[in-house]
């Protein structure tokens, strides 16, 4: 995932297979780096995931619990809006984007399209 760290993206993973909100000690005993992790990593981690707008917490008792602020799919498209917004020229970038696109792309690009001039009839 683009604009996330190794650390960062497996940590969403832990997350977005989680069907609760989980600890940071719950987060760093199911990431599998490879390495033990200190609980102030995944502490620090998660506190940039929440800055960065990824991840939501909600104290319950004295620790924070974190989920996804998301889907997968949701937040990268959130993050390429975000970099076509910081471009100066989106519309430039969408057509080159689209001049790029591969054939089932375009494909879904033509049923949004079509969807949206539907609802405005």
């Amino acid at each position: 995932m683009n604009g996330l760290g190794d650390l960062e993206a497996a940590t969403m993973d832990v997350l977005w297979q989680a069907s609760t909100p989980l600890p940071v000690r719950e987060v760093r005993d199911r990431l599998t780096t490879g390495r033990t992790l200190a609980y102030t990593t995944v502490m620090t981690v998660l506190d940039n995931l929440h800055r960065k707008e990824w991840v939501l917490r909600e104290k319950y008792g004295r620790a924070w619990h974190y989920r996804p602020a998301g889907t997968r799919e949701e937040l990268v498209a959130r993050t390429l809006r975000r970099v076509l917004e910081t471009t100066g020229r989106p519309d430039v970038v969408l057509l080159h984007f689209a001049r790029a696109a591969s054939d089932r792309e375009l494909a879904v690009l033509r049923q949004v399209l079509d969807e949206r001039e539907g609802g405005d009839r």
